[in-house]
């Protein structure tokens, strides 16, 4: 349990560091290295990526959005299948980012498994 939530607190801030000079794709590198260095059964490994980056990337769309007024968000959820929902529309963000992020930490546990 100890190293679930280290993992998911090392992952949210290397991520949130390395996002502000780097492409978006850049959370797959710090969850690989979390999945491959702490050891962690591969279900825990992939959900605290999730949940990291899951967790980064909705508040950052929501404080982005609240910046313009939602402008933006309400044209975005607009043109998606969201009913116009901003809401959901940082839910649908974060779980793009959280699936990469949770993909990532798990192929690095499993890489570690492999070499043990």
């Amino acid at each position: 349990m100890k190293n679930f939530f280290f993992s998911i607190i090392i992952i949210l801030t290397a991520s949130a560091v390395l996002q502000q000079f780097l492409p978006w794709w850049i959370i797959v590198l710090p969850a690989f290295a979390v999945g491959f260095f702490y050891e962690q059964k591969s279900h825990i490994a992939f959900l605290s990526g999730f949940i990291a980056v899951f967790v980064m990337w909705s508040f950052y769309a929501f404080f982005l959005s609240a910046a313009n007024d939602d402008i933006l968000a309400q044209k975005v959820a607009a043109l998606l299948p969201l009913q116009g929902k901003v809401s959901l529309l940082f839910i649908v963000t974060g779980t793009i980012g959280g699936l990469v992020s949770g993909f990532a930490a798990l192929s690095g546990n499993l890489l570690r498994k492999t070499t043990e």
